[in-house]
This record gives C-alpha cells, sequence and structure tokens, in this order.
C-alpha cells in the first residue's frame, strides 16, 4: 500500500485547509484509513480515523474542530480542519491499516500563522 498526501500549506489563524490522501497498491484490504499529526518535538498522535464499515474515531480534542470523510472508488480519505490555531502547526500524516500493519504517507505540513 502506498500513501500520497496532498494538501498541506501556510494558513493564518481561523482559516481552514483540506488534506487528501491516495491509497493505491493493494487497497481492497485496507481496515481503516486515518490522520496522525506530530508537532515539533512531540509524538504522532491520532486526528481521526475512519474505518472500511464507515466508523470514525476522532482523537482527544479533535471532535469537532477536525473532520475525517473518505471516498471509496477513489481510494481517498479528506481531512477538513477548520478554526485552524497555530497550535495546531505540524506534519500531518496520512496511516492505512491494512491487517495488522500499518502504512504511512510521506506527511504533510500545516503551519498556521498568528
Amino acid at each position: 500500500v502506498q500513501l500520497q498526501a496532498s494538501g498541506g500549506g501556510l494558513v493564518q489563524a481561523g482559516g481552514s485547509l483540506k488534506l487528501s490522501c491516495v491509497a493505491s497498491g493493494s487497497t481492497r484490504s485496507i481496515n481503516a484509513l486515518g490522520w496522525y499529526h506530530q508537532a515539533p518535538g512531540k509524538q504522532r498522535d491520532l486526528v481521526a480515523e475512519i474505518t472500511d464499515t464507515v466508523s470514525i474515531n476522532y482523537g482527544d480534542s479533535m471532535k469537532g474542530q477536525f473532520t475525517i470523510s473518505r471516498d471509496n472508488a477513489k481510494d481517498t480519505v479528506y481531512l477538513q480542519m477548520n478554526s485552524l490555531k497555530p497550535e495546531d502547526t505540524a506534519v500531518y500524516y496520512c496511516n492505512a491499516q491494512w491487517g495488522r500493519i500499518n502504512y504511512w504517507g510521506q506527511g504533510t505540513l500545516v503551519t498556521v500563522s498568528s
């Protein structure tokens, strides 16, 4: 499984961004697609994940500001990010769970200026 994320960039506080991640390869066996973020010097944390049965899990304090969605026909997962704050600045990584294996995309940088 390969993951290609896009959509990151520089945005002012209060703004919005939408990230996209396209999965390719053995996508039929993907159990869940999700997004994690990692700020400088911090651990990588779950933002949101969506399973193949469309069950959605959000990380702590993520629900409401972030919305995850999935287009199975396009093997794509999206992350809509609203009301962005400087502390949301991080590299956002796409994740695919394939059985017990985790695949990671290359990450896309989101920078929120104050």
